[in-house]
């Protein structure tokens, strides 16, 4: 496969750091450009929307074929519905009764 950066003036790594600040915090362009600009690196906001445009599809490509991946090696992820049962169930009754269970996370009633 050819290398997609190959007719680009500036470093892949650049691209993908510019790219990836923008899609990943919530910056716009010209914070972009000028965090970019910070680091010495001068580029127009008008070009990061363009690497954003031809890159981001396949940034984003090789983040989802990369997540099942992490997923399978975090085998935790599993047991934690049975840690909480096991922790309600040591809790007091009148204690229990005070709390609800959502989104996964213990919150207590007052």
């Amino acid at each position: 496969m050819p290398n997609p950066f190959r007719y680009f003036n500036n470093s892949p790594e650049v691209i993908r750091l510019s790219v990836m600040l923008y899609v990943r915090y919530p910056l716009s362009l010209r914070q972009v450009e000028d965090l970019l600009f910070e680091r010495g690196i001068n580029i127009c906001h008008e070009t990061v929307r363009f690497w954003w445009n031809r890159f981001g599809p396949a940034f984003a490509g090789e983040i989802r074929k990369r997540r099942p991946a992490q997923l399978r090696s975090f085998p935790q992820w599993r047991k934690l519905g049975i840690r909480v049962r096991v922790f309600l169930d040591g809790i007091e009754p009148g204690v229990r009764d005070g709390m609800d269970l959502c989104d996964s996370r213990l919150v207590v009633r007052g």
